[in-house]
C-alpha cells in the first residue's frame, strides 16, 4: 500500500480515486481538507506550509506521494511540500514560470512569440495606471496571480479601465498576499523580483474562435498529450465558461499544432515529472492558434469526463507521476462517446428562495441517466456571497452529463435545469 497524502481533499474526488481500478493499491490520507485550503475568504498559506510539513514529518510510515488537483494555492505549493521528502515533482521555479502570468508570458515570448498576444505589466496602485499600458483598447487586465478568471476584466475605454482598477485595488489582496509569501522560496530573476502579486498583466484580445484545453504530462523529459477538451463560453465578452466537452471537435491537425507549441514551451522552462493542462484558442477564419494559459495540475473538472469516455479518471495520471512512475491512460474504453461539465450561471445578483433537497437531487440524477449534480447555493443566500466568481457571472451549480451525442448532452442538461425547480429573486 502506497501512502498518498491529498492536499485539499474533497469527498467527490476522493471517491473517484478510491473507486479506480488501482485504487486498492493506495492508502489515501487527508493532508488538508478543501475547506481548510479554499473555504475561507483568504488562503492561509503560511499555516498550510508549516503545518503540512509538520504533519508529513511526524507521520510514522512512509510518505510516498503528495497530490492535489486544485489551482492556487494547492498547485503552487506542491513542489515546496514534496522537496524535503525527495518526491517526484516539477521544480518550484518551473511551476512559477507557468502560474505567474507575467513571468509565463516573458518565457513564452522567448520561444513561441508568434502564438501569444502583446502584453505589459501594470501596477494598479500607481497614479494613472493607463500611462503604464502599451496596448490600445480593447484588452484584458487581470492579476498576475488569480484563479477562475477572478478579477479579470475586458476593458474597451477609460471608464471601464477605471472601474476595473477600482475593483482590483479592493480585492487583489486575496491572492496577492499569500502568493507573495510563497514567492520568497524562489530565486527570482531581476525582471520578476519587483513584479509581485499586487501587479497585473494587460493582454491583447485573443478570445476569437474555439477554445480547447489539452491535458497532458511530462515524464523524464517526454511530453505526452492524452486528451483535448473543448471549453465553450457564453455571456458578456464570451467571458464565462458554459461547459467543458470531451472529446474535442477541433480538427486533429490543429490539435497536433497545439501539441508542438506546448512541447516547445515546456522544454524551454524545464517542466518535468508533473501533469499540466494548457488552454488554446483556434481562430478558424485566420487558421491561427493562440496560447491562453497553462496550469500545473490535472483539471479536476475533466476527471468525470475522462472516466465516462475513456474508462478511467485522469486522477491516475496525477498519482502515477507523484509516485515517480510512467503514467498510462486508456483511450475510448468508457461507457459513453461524449461527456461534459455544464456550469449553470446567472448573470445578475439574486436572492435564493428555493433549492431542491439532497433527496430530490439524487432522484433527478437517477432519473436522468449519466448525470451528477453539484449545487453551490443554499436557500436564503445572495449570489454575491459566492466566493471567487468571475467578473461577469455567478456559478450556481455544475452538472456532469454523459451521452452518445452532443445533442443528447444538451437535452439532458435542459431536463436537469427544469427538474431542479430553483427559485431566485432578482436584486436590483
Amino acid at each position: 500500500m502506497k501512502n498518498i497524502f491529498v492536499f485539499g481533499a474533497d469527498e467527490f474526488n476522493l471517491s473517484l480515486m478510491r473507486t479506480m481500478e488501482r485504487g486498492q493499491e493506495y492508502c489515501f490520507h487527508v493532508l488538508f481538507h478543501y475547506s481548510e485550503v479554499k473555504g475561507a475568504d483568504g488562503f492561509p498559506v503560511k499555516m498550510l506550509y508549516e503545518t503540512g510539513l509538520e504533519k508529513l514529518e511526524s507521520y510514522p510510515g512512509s510518505v510516498d506521494a503528495i497530490v492535489g488537483y486544485w489551482d492556487f494555492p494547492v498547485s503552487t505549493m506542491l513542489p515546496l511540500l514534496r522537496h524535503p521528502f525527495g518526491l517526484s515533482s516539477p521544480s518550484f521555479e518551473a511551476v512559477l514560470k507557468c502560474e505567474h502570468k507575467y513571468w509565463s508570458r516573458l518565457e513564452q515570448r522567448c520561444v513561441i512569440p508568434e502564438y501569444i498576444p502583446d502584453f505589459c505589466v501594470v501596477d494598479p496602485f500607481r497614479d494613472n495606471p493607463r500611462q503604464q499600458i502599451t496596448l490600445d483598447y480593447p484588452f484584458w487586465i487581470k492579476p498576475v496571480k488569480a484563479a477562475s478568471s477572478h478579477l479579470g476584466f475586458m476593458v474597451r475605454n477609460n471608464d471601464e479601465l477605471d472601474f476595473a482598477i477600482e475593483e482590483i485595488r479592493k480585492k487583489i489582496y486575496r491572492f496577492a498576499k499569500p502568493f507573495n509569501y510563497l514567492l520568497q522560496f524562489a530565486e527570482l530573476p531581476d525582471v520578476i523580483a519587483n513584479v509581485d502579486g499586487y501587479h497585473c498583466i494587460a493582454e491583447g484580445i485573443i478570445s476569437r474562435g474555439q477554445q480547447c484545453t489539452l491535458e497532458g504530462y511530462v515524464y523524464h523529459g517526454e511530453v505526452c498529450i492524452y486528451g483535448a477538451v473543448d471549453s465553450i463560453r457564453e455571456g458578456e465578452h464570451s467571458s464565462s465558461f458554459s461547459r467543458y466537452q470531451y472529446p474535442s471537435l477541433i480538427p486533429l491537425q490543429i490539435q497536433k499544432k497545439m501539441n508542438a507549441v506546448t512541447k516547445r514551451f515546456l522544454d524551454h522552462i524545464g517542466f518535468d515529472n508533473g501533469p499540466f493542462n494548457i488552454e488554446f484558442y483556434w481562430d478558424e477564419e485566420n487558421d491561427s492558434i493562440w496560447l491562453l494559459e497553462i496550469n500545473t495540475r490535472i483539471s479536476k473538472s475533466h476527471c468525470p469526463l475522462f472516466q465516462d469516455v475513456d474508462g478511467m479518471s485522469h486522477h491516475q495520471v496525477m498519482l502515477d507521476l507523484a509516485l515517480g512512475k510512467p503514467p498510462s491512460h486508456p483511450y475510448r474504453q468508457g461507457a459513453f462517446r461524449y461527456a461534459a461539465k455544464f456550469m449553470w450561471r446567472v448573470y445578475s445578483d439574486a436572492m435564493v428562495i428555493r433549492v431542491p433537497t439532497e433527496e430530490e437531487i439524487r432522484a433527478i440524477s437517477h432519473r436522468i441517466a449519466g448525470t451528477e449534480i453539484q449545487l453551490h447555493i443554499r436557500q436564503g443566500m445572495r449570489l454575491s456571497d459566492l466566493s471567487y466568481q468571475d467578473s461577469y457571472s455567478y456559478e450556481i451549480a455544475v452538472v456532469f452529463i454523459a451521452g452518445d451525442t452532443q445533442q443528447e448532452l444538451l437535452e439532458k442538461y435542459q431536463d436537469v435545469q427544469k427538474a431542479m425547480q430553483l427559485e431566485l429573486e432578482p436584486l436590483t
